[in-house]
């Protein structure tokens, strides 16, 4: 059993002693010329303007909300129809067909809420326009 233990050690330390030595040759041969323009933030080539906090409309955060309800949903619902077909033959094909409804049902209040908070909306009004 140590035996084991001692595959993943050995894996482990091999791993920590290459990231070490890459880091060692990278800081040994690249060059070192700081200056103010490379200590400014860069965002797409363009000059920073303003500060860096600003305030994101709810609707970002409604879009995200909306792709997690899907992206679960599409999680959990692959396995349940890759082996439906068995359920069904074992004789639980109407409680899994219960339990499928129950899940979208859940998923589907998720959808209503942030369709009606305006998650939806592609087009809208931006904040500096207001």
């Amino acid at each position: 059993m140590l035996q084991q233990f001692g595959h993943i050690f050995t894996f482990l330390a091999v791993g920590a002693g290459f990231v070490a030595v890459n880091l060692l040759v990278s800081f040994l041969i690249r060059p070192s010329n700081p200056s103010k323009e490379k200590a400014m933030p860069y965002d797409c080539g363009e000059t920073a303007v303003g500060a860096g906090y600003r305030q994101f409309n709810m609707r970002f955060y409604l879009i995200a909300f909306v792709f997690l309800i899907f992206d679960v949903e599409v999680a959990f619902m692959y396995p349940v129809t890759v082996v439906f077909k068995d359920l069904v033959n074992e004789g639980f094909g109407l409680l899994a067909l219960a339990e499928i409804g129950i899940f979208v049902l859940i998923l589907m209040v998720g959808f209503v809420y942030a369709w009606s908070q305006g998650g939806l909306d592609w087009v809208g009004t931006s904040p500096e326009s207001e």
